[in-house]
């Protein structure tokens, strides 16, 4: 289920943020319980702590928050999962109730908890549920400006408690994303994340590659016998490809035109790049230039994985 009845609108101000000051990261468990009025971004907000690599579960009754908090941060159930996010909410009906008890015994055991609440103006929330055509949880046979009232009261006390409050009325989907993380994150805790990924033209484009850069134009170590059987791993090719006149400078350019590329994407909400680097095998160049650019990347601060797509192929 989602409580998200429709896109949110265009933004007319600046995100407002109550209260989002982001803590330093330790060593215990982390964790984030999103709540508020329905419609107002709680799924979307979920999806942003999700994509930043946090365990999270939606629509979870208040009375099961300790109980998964304690199996999921003991490891007893494979993995400890250092950051968790729980979405309750009014969906809950008679559990929910029991949500702001829950919350104050775990940071009284404790327990590193946040408490999010989204909240946008009633208008807002009206025209969002009209739009998609979708009852308020809580409408039954009424008005949905009804159970937004008696949605209001339910949650008063919660949103007093809440550690980071954010109206989401004038917010689009991308800067609710934006100001989630700012809440969540430090400055620099979430960079951009590239994918690498060489490849040989003879064997197609990768689908999913953002942009594709051809270094054909540099001699083909292919043709010299004794580096013809190995790869653009191996220092010999890799030292033959770095050393052709214009490799280095076209890996320094390229990186540089990069910068202001990634802070857009990262403006605008994007957080995922693929780089597909091709020649024409995907033996030696790609792979000696795709390594190379790589680590580039990293000493400017993004995480960068990298795959050889076609190494092995004849």
């Amino acid at each position: 289920m989602t409580d998200e009845p429709s896109p949110l609108t265009v933004p007319r101000g600046i995100p407002a943020v109550e209260a989002a000051t982001p803590g330093p990261r330790l060593e215990q468990p982390q964790v984030m319980v999103i709540t508020g009025m329905s419609g107002a971004g709680r799924t979307r907000a979920a999806a942003v702590l999700e994509d930043l690599d946090w365990y999270v579960v939606d629509n979870l009754p208040a009375r099961m928050l300790p109980h998964l908090i304690g199996m999921l941060t003991s490891g007893t159930a494979g993995a400890k999962a250092q950051r968790l996010a729980a979405v309750v909410d009014v969906r809950g009906g008679e559990f929910f109730g029991h949500l702001g008890e829950a919350v104050e015994d775990l940071r009284a055991s404790g327990v590193e908890l946040r408490l999010m609440f989204l909240d946008a103006s009633d208008d807002v929330l009206v025209r969002r549920f009209e739009q998609v055509r979708r009852p308020h949880p809580l409408q039954g046979e009424g008005r949905i400006l009804d159970a937004i009232t008696e949605e209001r009261r339910l949650l008063s006390a919660l949103r007093e408690r809440a550690d980071v409050v954010i109206d989401t009325s004038d917010l689009n989907v991308h800067d609710l994303a934006r100001t989630v993380r700012a809440a969540v994150l430090g400055p620099g805790d979430d960079p951009l994340r590239v994918s690498i990924v060489s490849f040989g033209f003879k064997y197609g484009l990768p689908l999913d590659a953002d942009h594709v850069v051809d270094v054909r134009f540099l001699p083909n170590p292919y043709w010299i016998t004794e580096l013809r059987h190995l790869t653009g791993r191996d220092a010999p090719v890799r030292d033959y490809v770095l050393g052709l006149p214009g490799a280095v400078e076209f890996i320094d350019r390229y990186v540089s035109a990069l910068e202001p590329v990634f802070a857009g994407y990262q403006n605008e909400d994007k957080h995922y790049v693929t780089l597909a680097v091709g020649c024409t095998g995907g033996k030696h160049r790609s792979v000696a230039i795709g390594e190379a650019l790589a680590a580039r990347l990293r000493e400017r601060g993004y995480r960068v994985s990298v795959t050889a797509r076609d190494l092995g192929k004849e």
